[in-house]
């Protein structure tokens, strides 16, 4: 039991999980977010421009409600394709959140990449000076050359 806390402690521990973690925890915000924009602000003002439609309660009905010979109720068969329409708002607008955040991170990593690329490569070091004695070594293998 010792050994399955470790291995789940190393586990959960690693920096990928951690990282994965942190972005599901804030793509759900940002997901209540982008929901937010879309159902209290964008679709109220295209239901609007369109004449006071509430998507969500657009619907075909197939078959009225009724009430049967013994008495019960029987709901109404519906195609709801407001909520699909307004789903499908959604989605559209986060993706396109989504492309636009990717975009422009890309257009900063591209930019450093960039200036780093621009930048002046740093001088080579100049060779340092030969001792006194490498100067005696090199006379004396020239001489011992000459010979």
């Amino acid at each position: 039991m010792k050994k399955f806390l470790q291995d789940f402690k190393a586990f959960a521990m690693k920096g990928n999980v951690v990282d994965m973690a942190v972005g599901v925890i804030i793509g759900g915000a940002f997901g209540k977010i982008v929901t937010s924009l879309v159902n209290d602000v964008i679709m109220p003002l295209i239901g609007l421009a369109v004449g006071g439609v509430n998507f969500k309660e657009l619907k075909w009905v197939i078959r009225e409600a009724y009430v049967n010979d013994a008495g019960q109720e029987i709901a109404a068969a519906t195609l709801n394709y407001g909520n699909f329409l307004q789903v499908t708002f959604d989605f559209l607008i986060i993706a396109l959140s989504i492309f636009v955040m990717i975009r422009v991170i890309g257009n900063l990593s591209r930019k450093k990449e960039a200036e780093k690329a621009a930048a002046p490569a740093p001088a080579p070091a100049p060779e340092p000076k030969p001792t006194k004695e490498e100067l005696l070594l090199t006379e004396i293998r020239d001489l011992l050359k000459n010979k």
